[in-house]
């Protein structure tokens, strides 16, 4: 069973902070990361060049991606990585400032435990599509550092993903 399957969410899940990310959480996160994402001088340009005019689409389908990823909805299809992939002129400079925008909203708008979970979930991710792009080598620990100290995030411990979807 679905540890996040709507009979096991915690009594707090319906809140404006809950303890663990529920779908109301996502539409806001994703919406207010994005927002931060459009406007970074680095960023920004590359979305704006690979998004274009559908970022209506777009902000959709990352609510999707994120329930499916935390809650386990499966609400979303796609090739994550061979879509980025296919995304040219990307820097380790990307990944740091993606990082960092992520810890600052997660650690801004939920709980620490929800903030965690969140957090280690797109370092995950990160670093799975880092390897992709600069190979197994690379030194993506340093991207994780810089966007931590960027964020001022200290993340002391993070709850096993295994917990949440066990």
């Amino acid at each position: 069973m679905n540890v996040m399957d709507k009979t096991s969410i915690p009594s707090d899940a319906g809140s404006a902070d809950p303890v663990f990310p529920n779908r109301e959480l996502i539409i806001q996160l994703v919406h207010t990361f994005y927002a931060d994402v459009r406007s970074d001088r680095v960023l920004g340009p590359t979305f704006d060049a690979v998004i274009e005019d559908r970022w209506g689409l777009h902000l959709a389908r990352m609510v999707e991606f994120w329930s499916t990823v935390m809650l386990g909805t499966r609400s979303f299809k796609g090739n994550v990585f061979g879509k980025h992939m296919a995304v040219s002129g990307v820097t380790p400079e990307h990944f740091t400032r993606w990082l960092t925008h992520w810890f600052l909203r997660t650690s801004e708008m939920c709980r620490p435990g929800a903030a965690a979970v969140l957090q280690k979930a797109a370092l995950g991710i990160a670093k799975m599509l880092h390897r992709g792009y600069f190979g197994a080598t690379a030194d993506f620990e340093k991207v994780v550092l810089e966007a931590r100290k960027a964020a001022r995030v200290r993340v002391k411990a993070t709850p096993s993903m295994s917990a949440i979807h066990s």
